[in-house]
């Protein structure tokens, strides 16, 4: 279980607040607003709340900053979110941050000189996504890794298909594309090199996003 610290208490904060309890972390929500802070109360439980700025150190060592391992700021400010990142950093020696980016013109400012290891553009990955999936047909997107250059996939071998019928190994798969595992019938099953594909099955695949035209075309009807 981690100790994780997240600054600001709006709609993203609470959710990610939630989310964290579930999964069996430790949190202290910090919120600069006595009045959401009152709000957050009953809707989260076992979650520590404090009304205060994240950008004063003090209320940052109330919240135990000391000891967490992970502190996400998620507040509506770039300006405050890059300030939060660099006192948890290079004051208090936090080992990892998380900040989100609000206004997508700010993001060169989201780098390790300022404390940030991982920083979210919601507003890029909201844009890469509609592309994606207004491009690449009855793939599904499940997980978005590095900062979205990378992706988790699922995507169905359609009957006619360039590797329905073919062994894994005899398949020219697309450059920075690895197929991990497959659906087959219900059951999930590692793929091997002289495993044989059908139409119907279910392909489990890490490809950049570069790649997974490349790879939703392959799978697809037709590409022999």
């Amino acid at each position: 279980m981690s100790a994780v610290m997240v600054i600001g208490g709006g709609k993203v904060g609470a959710h990610l607040a939630a989310a964290l309890v579930e999964g069996g972390h430790g949190v202290t929500v910090i919120e600069v607003d006595p009045r959401r802070v009152a709000d957050l109360g009953p809707r989260l439980q076992g979650v520590s709340l404090i009304a205060g700025s994240g950008t004063e150190a003090a209320i940052l060592e109330r919240g135990g900053i000391r000891s967490c391992d992970v502190v996400a700021v998620v507040t509506g400010t770039d300006e405050t979110n890059l300030v939060v990142c660099s006192l948890s950093r290079y004051e208090f020696g936090v080992p990892r941050t998380i900040a989100r980016i609000v206004d997508p013109n700010n993001a060169w400012m989201y780098g390790k000189d300022m404390g940030v290891d991982v920083a979210l553009n919601q507003a890029d990955l909201l844009a890469h996504l509609a592309v994606e999936e207004m491009s690449l047909g009855e793939m599904t997107i499940l997980l978005k890794l590095r900062q979205g250059s990378h992706m988790l996939v699922e995507e169905r071998v359609e009957p006619g298909s360039a590797v329905a019928g073919r062994g894994y190994r005899e398949i020219e798969w697309p450059a920075d594309c690895r197929v991990v595992a497959l659906i087959r019938d219900g059951d999930l099953a590692v793929i091997g090199p002289d495993t044989v594909l059908a139409a119907g099955d279910e392909i489990l695949a890490v490809t950049h996003s570069d790649a997974a035209r490349s790879l939703s075309l392959l799978l697809g009807p037709g590409q022999r």
